[in-house]
């Protein structure tokens, strides 16, 4: 796929666009970052969420198969929804009563659409496809498993066009954001309000300690878990693997990010008109959050890291909140893999007070 090329007319507006720069980002904030990320919310919610009248609200769960797992229950079903429809998920659920600490867990996007839930939790069905996933990208590691081994009630929750909601394929994605936009919103605020959702029913379990529900998710899943961090009142800290630049960076010719199709699914139309991608995860500021991109990630360009990152630290440090952020620049590319999960979430364990990941691997 060419992509944008110097025949047409983007990438001169691509140049005007980034010579305005991010007129309500942190940059332009004045220091004050109260005032800055009330603003900035505002603007970020106005351009991300669609109209609450198109969206379906969650009411129940609906188990339609369970497995033991020796220190959890595996459950696949449903979430429920006032609408009459449903989201498939996969969950599991520690052993005893709890309240346990949960983590939504965001799966990738990987332009494989026929599993979603699957790549982050092992199912109770055929894995094949699947097992193939995880040890291309996590080291034949599910991390949802991982996880709840370790006391986490864990919740992946099939994405509109993954899994059992699988779309058109790949090319078809052009024609979802077609119609998605003509209704208002975009793939990727449908995304984006349907994992704020996710995180409320999470919170909401009666086995579920709210105070320590966390967000976790690999490439797309990473952009989604920073950006839950950021929309969602419930979500308390963030992992994002895989997944951080600033915009600048990423619009430069021959990058992923100006192919369309997968990119869809982490573009806001009219977002950055106003904010860069740093600007909209420092909306999570102060929460903790753990951000990691392999120095061999060829989706991501240095320069583009570098710049995000500086931006973070930035806004983490204006909030007070320094030691809450951790920004790691691992050996390799795009994957997840043992080393980096016991880096991401021995992190996470010590913010949640729970020890670290001395545990079998699932």
């Amino acid at each position: 796929m060419a992509g944008i090329t110097a025949d047409n007319l983007v990438p001169g507006m691509i140049a005007k666009a980034l010579a305005r720069g991010f007129p309500a980002g942190w940059a332009h904030s004045g220091g004050d970052f109260a005032a800055w990320q009330g603003r900035a919310r505002q603007i970020a919610e106005r351009h991300i969420l669609p109209d609450p009248a198109l969206l379906d609200v969650p009411c129940g769960w609906r188990d339609d198969a369970t497995e033991d797992r020796g220190t959890h229950v595996a459950h696949q079903g449903a979430i429920l929804l006032q609408g009459g429809g449903e989201w498939p998920a996969l969950m599991l659920r520690p052993k005893g009563s709890g309240p346990h600490p949960a983590a939504l867990l965001l799966h990738d996007h990987g332009s494989e659409f026929r599993i979603g839930k699957e790549k982050c939790i092992r199912p109770l069905d055929d894995a094949a496809l699947a097992q193939a996933w995880v040890e291309r990208f996590f080291d034949g590691v599910w991390i949802g498993d991982r996880l709840a081994a370790q006391g986490f009630v864990t919740l992946c929750v099939d994405a509109l066009n993954w899994g059992t909601r699988q779309g058109n394929g790949y090319d078809a994605q052009q024609a979802l954001a077609c119609n998605l936009m003509q209704l208002g919103t975009s793939p990727a605020g449908v995304m984006a309000a349907e994992d704020v959702a996710a995180a409320g029913f999470l919170a909401g379990l009666p086995q579920v300690d709210a105070a320590r529900v966390c967000a976790v998710g690999f490439s797309l899943g990473g952009f989604r878990a920073w950006q839950v961090a950021a929309l969602s009142p419930h979500i308390c800290a963030a992992v994002s693997a895989g997944w951080m630049a600033s915009l600048p960076g990423l619009a430069v010719a021959g990058n992923n990010h100006l192919r369309g199709q997968s990119a869809y699914w982490m573009t806001h139309p009219g977002l950055h008109a106003h904010l860069d991608l740093p600007d909209l995860a420092g909306l999570a500021a102060p929460k903790p959050l753990y951000v990691e991109v392999g120095v061999q990630d060829r989706l991501f360009p240095p320069p583009a890291v570098d710049a995000a990152y500086d931006q973070l630290r930035a806004i983490w440090g204006a909030a007070g909140a320094s030691q809450e952020l951790a920004l790691d620049r691992p050996d390799g590319d795009h994957a997840f893999g043992l080393a980096r999960q016991d880096a991401a979430f021995d992190w996470l364990l010590g913010r949640l007070d729970m020890g670290s990941t001395g545990v079998e691997i699932c």
